[in-house]
């Protein structure tokens, strides 16, 4: 028997925000650029700290920079120059979901996801 899992938008956040970080980190996949795609052969790549992205929703979009930052807890990322100023004046940086920025530059100092990318090619 299948197990269905349920469209109830609370049951959909508790799931989310309760989810182990093998799951989480699925979260974390953005969507490549174009000349990416066309290189790699793929859609959707988890996000490091030191890959390079552009903002393509919310306040800052168009803004690029380098990941300062990936939140594992919160699904977020942390982008070089993306930030907002408090009312003292002083910078915090603004997270940003995985989901609204894409890749531009991929860090490949991992050698096993340079392996994996180089599967596609």
């Amino acid at each position: 028997m299948a197990r269905i899992e349920s469209s109830q938008p609370r049951k959909q956040r508790k799931a989310r925000y309760t989810a182990p970080s093998h799951v989480r980190t699925k979260y974390l996949n953005a969507p490549l650029s174009e000349d990416l795609k066309e290189r790699y052969q793929i859609r959707t790549m988890r996000v490091v700290k030191g890959d390079t992205v552009k903002v393509t929703r919310g306040d800052f979009v168009g803004d690029e920079g380098l990941v300062d930052g990936v939140d594992t807890r919160k699904s977020k990322l942390i982008v070089h120059g993306v930030s907002s100023t408090k009312a003292d004046g002083t910078e915090v940086p603004r997270l940003i979901d995985a989901s609204n920025v894409s890749l531009t530059k991929l860090n490949l100092n991992d050698k096993r996801r340079e392996a994996k990318l180089s599967e596609g090619e």
